[in-house]
């Protein structure tokens, strides 16, 4: 059922800061990630190692030659939750609500991955069940926290130095139609989260008679 305006407006509120900020608040050791051509497993093997046989639960996502990371739920009632293990992805629950995927890691953990994904790149979603739904990166967004330390910073858009509210910056990268967002912090001087990183996948061009779920 669709949340109503009231229920939306707090839902916002409490948790939109949680996820854009929430890699304020972790500092962990760089680690290795799943995520260069020399190491990435080939699809098939991916997908069969990430099934559980849950039709509507997302358990990994693909990008070849870029990426190939398991994804983990939030727990419940934990808007801010992003996984500390590296080589895994975190899925955000309140993009889900929207009809929308939100991915976040840690931009020293798998999130540093993010950087290397470009417009045009093919991205694979494969649920519990195995299927796989197919998306194309369209956009890239690139903002600068303004006050990086608080959880009421604006936001600096670095290609057209738009300033963005948090909320505004919320419903521009997880509203909208059907799509994937890829998020993690940008690191710059003095701070690992001196801003964030947005990255846009579109549903694949559907042809005639297909729907975007399509065979292995």
């Amino acid at each position: 059922m669709p949340l109503n305006t009231k229920t939306l407006r707090t839902s916002l509120n409490t948790t939109l800061l949680l996820a854009i900020f929430t890699c304020l608040f972790f500092n962990p050791i760089p680690a290795q990630a799943l995520g260069n051509s020399n190491s990435l497993p080939d699809f098939a093997q991916f997908s069969a190692s990430v099934q559980n046989n849950q039709p509507d639960v997302l358990r990994g996502v693909y990008v070849p030659d870029v990426l190939a990371l398991p994804i983990v739920q939030q727990p419940a009632g934990n808007a801010g939750y992003v996984s500390f293990n590296d080589g895994e992805i975190t899925q955000f629950g309140m993009a889900a609500q929207f009809g929308n995927v939100g991915l976040l890691a840690h931009n020293n953990l798998s999130g540093k991955l993010f950087s290397q994904l470009a417009v045009g790149q093919n991205v694979r979603l494969v649920y519990g069940d195995g299927r796989v739904e197919y998306f194309v990166i369209t956009q890239i967004l690139s903002f600068q926290a303004l006050e990086p330390t608080s959880p009421y910073s604006s936001f600096l858009d670095l290609t057209t130095n738009d300033n963005l509210s948090a909320e505004q910056l919320f419903k521009k990268v997880y509203r909208g139609d059907r799509h994937v967002t890829f998020q993690t912090c940008i690191e710059g001087p003095g701070s690992l989260s001196w801003g964030r990183l947005f990255v846009i996948a579109e549903p694949r061009p559907l042809y005639s008679g297909f729907s975007r779920f399509y065979p292995q």
